[in-house]
Parts: structure tokens; C-alpha cells; sequence
């Protein structure tokens, strides 16, 4: 059995403080690939560790917990700020359920904020995550980073054909993190754990399911999830442009 991570710094004086969550149990099926999407490498590193390395660029965080399932032994914390438990479960709910319980547990109090993400979102830009948490931290329900529909929305019949073309005025492509006080998401899961979290698609929807209406913050395009195997392409793409682009010297003034 691992070690049992050391808990935050703690000050219960402190003002609410921000963590960072991340479920990494998931097999990734849809990659095409025999091992874990978050394992798979993409512009030098694996996906988790260019998404936690962007998490750990956002000095408010206070740390980052790193969900895995119980056998895995692939993840490794990097640096002090980072915990990982193996605790994971058979669904990603599960696996932020047990991720909550185990925050808790090492130190963040119900007034506390959760910054949700998916390992998977190894495009994540630090600015992006900044924003949301100034755009969060007043308000009395949380958010989620978000971009509005750009394309044409189609209606499927079984035969998977059009049967309408939906109004897209107000319809937004939900991403993560998704920031949620500790207690109102713990609150807002429970009801669920007894029917293994069905229709609880991510954090907004448990909070939404208990009344609250999150607030959506503008995100990035980039910040795409990776499911198959052409986003891993384009995540390569993207990353080592980045990359490029911060080793570059600036031209004399």
C-alpha cells in the first residue's frame, strides 16, 4: 500500500482557500490505446503532468489532489504541493466523491473552494484558471469554464438522422475546472451515491441538481478534452508550439 499523503498546511483562521482536484481513474477507451489517456505522452510528458504542471502555475491554489485508482502505481506526487490518493472508483462521480472525502481529510473545510478538472485537459491555460477563480471567488454558487456553442446544432432521430436544428443562442460547451465550495458539492453529491451518481455528468450538474445555478466563465477552444485519438495529435501540436514559443528569445528593441 502507498503511504498515506501528508495533509495541507492548515490555518483554520485562514480565509476560504482554493484546491485543485483531479480525477484520474478512468481507463480512456475511446483513446484507442492499451494504457490510461492520462499516461499517454504528447510533446515530451504525459498528459496528467502537463495538466498538473499548468494547475501548479496558479500560486492561489493550495494544493492539488491527484485521484488514481487503487492500483495504480504510475502517478507520483512532484513536488510538496501535490497529494495523490488512490482512491478512485468506477466512474469519474466516484472518483470526485471519494476525492472530496479524502480533501477533506486533509485539511479543507466546507467553506473551502474545489477547482475540478479533468486530467485529460492538458491544455489548460493558468491564465484561464486565474480568471475563473476572480470570477468565483464573490459569488454564491461557484462556476465553470465554458465557451458558447460556435456551430450548428443538430436533433438525431434513432436512424441517426436530422429531426431538428436546434436554437444555439444559448448553449455553451462545458469544460473544467468547475469551482465549487467543498461543502455545497459535498452536499449536492450525496443524494446521488446511492444510485452510483446517475445523471451527475460533472460537478455543475450535482449543483444544479440541489437548486444552484453555476456561473459559466468564458474559457478557451484549446482547452479541449482528450478523447480520441486525433485530439492527441493536435494536443502534441499545440504543446510543443507552446513550448517553442517560450524558449524563443525576444527579438533586440
Amino acid at each position: 500500500m502507498p503511504p498515506t499523503p501528508a495533509p495541507f498546511p492548515d490555518d483554520p483562521a485562514a480565509p476560504p482557500r482554493c484546491y485543485a482536484l483531479i480525477p484520474a481513474a478512468g481507463s480512456g477507451s475511446r483513446a484507442g490505446s492499451p494504457q490510461p489517456k492520462q499516461y499517454q505522452c504528447v510533446a515530451g510528458a504525459r498528459v496528467i503532468d502537463h495538466t498538473v504542471r499548468a494547475l501548479l502555475a496558479v500560486d492561489s491554489l493550495v494544493g492539488v489532489g491527484v485521484v488514481v485508482a487503487p492500483h495504480d502505481r504510475d502517478y507520483t506526487a512532484p513536488e510538496p504541493r501535490v497529494r495523490v490518493w488512490h482512491v478512485g472508483g468506477a466512474s469519474r462521480a466516484h472518483s470526485v466523491y471519494a476525492g472530496l472525502q479524502a480533501l477533506a481529510g486533509a485539511g479543507a473545510r466546507p467553506q473551502d473552494w474545489v477547482l475540478v478538472h479533468d486530467a485529460a485537459r492538458c491544455l489548460l491555460a493558468p491564465a484561464d484558471v486565474r480568471t475563473l477563480i476572480a470570477a468565483c471567488r464573490a459569488d454564491p454558487v461557484g462556476g465553470l469554464l465554458g465557451v458558447p456553442l460556435p456551430d450548428t446544432l443538430k436533433a438525431a432521430d434513432p436512424a441517426q438522422r436530422v429531426c431538428a436544428t436546434v436554437d444555439r443562442a444559448d448553449k455553451w460547451l462545458a469544460q473544467t475546472p468547475q469551482m465549487f465550495r467543498w461543502g455545497d458539492l459535498w452536499q449536492a453529491m450525496t443524494p446521488h451515491a446511492t444510485t452510483d451518481f446517475a445523471g451527475i455528468t460533472d460537478e455543475a450538474s450535482a449543483i444544479e441538481s440541489a437548486g444552484g445555478r453555476p456561473l459559466l466563465v468564458r474559457g478557451s477552444v484549446q482547452n479541449l478534452k482528450l478523447t480520441y485519438p486525433e485530439d492527441f495529435a493536435l494536443a502534441d501540436a499545440v504543446l510543443s508550439h507552446r513550448q517553442a514559443a517560450a524558449t524563443t528569445p525576444l527579438p533586440p528593441k
